[in-house]
């Protein structure tokens, strides 16, 4: 039988999915690193996938030898998966839940619904006028269980600015996000899914891996909540990658309608690394459903 191909370095596919690719919109042929979420799990280290089945097998433990624990704790037992520790997303039926573009004012009202519904997300987030005037969002963010992301300080086209600016744009928004949070984020997506070769060196350089999407409400073009939910259900499957915005009026108030209806089909919905997990966000890489 042939020896499968390391999905985690086809390159030449990859750039073969670029000059192809609508979301992308790259004029010419780039080559650089892309996978899919399946496809890290599946090339993860021997050493990631034990290790990973090792916190499954304490968690299974933890969870039946602290069953009377829990009664007694009340809510606070179930604060201790806030970070999804036990999520297995080989097995389980799987979605990635992103926001891009904030924090903005519509945020604390999406982070009083994701607790509520029991549900982590990866924050995208931008620079200028948010993190920087909203650090208590980024604050909570963080102490909620979410993931931390970097979605540039200005917004600014990565691909059509000089290397040296798009560094600063991404460099920026870690040394913000470490400032306030300490922790410094593992993940960006570049503005409009616009990246090349130079964009994937300077990530790989910062410890940044790119995530683009598999599905978009287009919710900067409607604040018609019914039409950003049934536009997120529609284009749904197994290990996509949804893409919102906390910025836009429409859609926070569509979210709780997205998950009933995600939960009610089967899904998990997690975060970008979980969804990669045992597989850890590679530098450099850009990940695509």
């Amino acid at each position: 039988m042939p020896k499968k191909m390391s999905a985690a370095r086809r390159t030449s596919i990859a750039g073969l999915l670029a000059c192809t690719s609508l979301v992308l919109a790259l004029s010419g042929c780039a080559t650089y690193d892309v996978t899919a979420p399946a496809d890290a799990r599946d090339d993860a280290p021997a050493a990631a996938v034990q290790a990973k089945d090792a916190q499954l097998a304490a968690a299974e433990d933890a969870k039946n030898g602290e069953a009377k624990g829990s009664h007694a704790k009340g809510s606070d037992a179930k604060e201790g998966n806030a970070k999804g520790d036990d999520v297995d997303c080989r097995k389980l039926k799987c979605v990635a839940l992103t926001f891009d573009a904030g924090p903005s004012e519509n945020t604390p009202r999406l982070l009083d619904i994701l607790k509520k519904e029991k549900v982590h997300a990866t924050f995208f987030m931008l620079g200028k006028n948010h993190i920087d005037k909203r650090p208590e969002g980024v604050t909570r963010i963080d102490a909620e269980g979410h993931e931390l992301a970097n979605h540039t300080w200005s917004h600014q086209i990565l691909t059509d600015i000089e290397p040296a600016e798009a560094e600063r744009e991404l460099s920026r928004v870690q040394d913000s996000v470490r400032k306030i949070t300490g922790k410094t984020p593992k993940l960006m997506r570049p503005p409009q899914g616009k990246t090349d070769e130079n964009v994937s060196r300077i990530s790989k350089e910062l410890g940044l891996a790119q995530v683009l999407w598999s599905v978009t409400a287009k919710d900067y073009q409607t604040n018609d909540s019914r039409l950003i939910t049934k536009r997120v259900l529609d284009q749904t499957e197994r290990d996509g990658v949804i893409l919102l915005h906390d910025i836009y009026k429409g859609t926070v108030p569509a979210v709780p309608g997205i998950l009933k209806e995600l939960k009610k089909r089967g899904y998990t919905v997690v975060t970008v690394s979980q969804l990669l997990s045992p597989a850890k966000p590679e530098p450099g890489m850009v990940y695509r459903p």
